[in-house]
């Protein structure tokens, strides 16, 4: 059976983005080539991805553009990755989006998940954003959490989890730009 993977940036303090959704804290720590080839083995382990509506736009917008107008950039690799990768979009109310390899699924979030996972293929990524991320974990839907702590506190914000989950660490990588790639599975 494929495997739920949640990869989130994270602040010290638990925050995945600021009060009004403020993500500039993730490229403080500055570009890292190692973090990035972590993160590119990543989505290259997985064929789908899974996104709230939220978030769909202006995600998809970002990665098409890295794809088709810098290909110099340092991430143009992973945004190959990511636009060539199929991509689900989770919505109640919106039926249609536009994008390359994008689809919408208006059911169930916890029979579509369950069904996707058991249909052959590589694991299944989720990036974000917040509150369908939130509902994946309210669920347990997520077979293993990888958190990429970010050198930071921003003292409030927006958090994934809303109630205790006991995680268990497998693994754990520091980047040199001092954030940490940690692996965790459910108890």
């Amino acid at each position: 059976m494929r495997k739920l993977k949640l990869q989130i940036q994270m602040t010290i303090d638990g925050f995945v983005a600021g009060p009004n959704g403020e993500e500039d804290w993730v490229m403080l720590a500055g570009p890292d080539e190692f973090g990035l080839r972590k993160i590119i083995e990543l989505a290259d382990s997985s064929d789908t991805l899974l996104l709230g509506r939220k978030m769909s736009r202006k995600f998809t917008d970002y990665w098409e553009n890295t794809l088709d107008n810098q290909p110099g950039s340092p991430v143009h690799p992973l945004a190959q990755s990511i636009v060539n990768m199929r991509k689900i979009v989770f919505s109640r109310t919106q039926t249609t989006v536009t994008g390359r390899n994008l689809e919408v699924e208006n059911g169930d979030l916890a029979t579509a998940v369950q069904a996707l996972k058991k249909m052959p293929g590589k694991d299944i990524l989720v990036y974000g954003g917040v509150n369908f991320v939130s509902s994946l974990i309210g669920q347990n839907l997520i077979d293993e959490y990888y958190i990429i702590t970010n050198p930071v506190a921003i003292g409030s914000g927006m958090s994934v989890f809303t109630e205790r989950k006991k995680l268990q660490l497998e693994s754990s990588i520091t980047f040199n730009n001092g954030k940490i790639l940690s692996k965790y599975l459910p108890v």
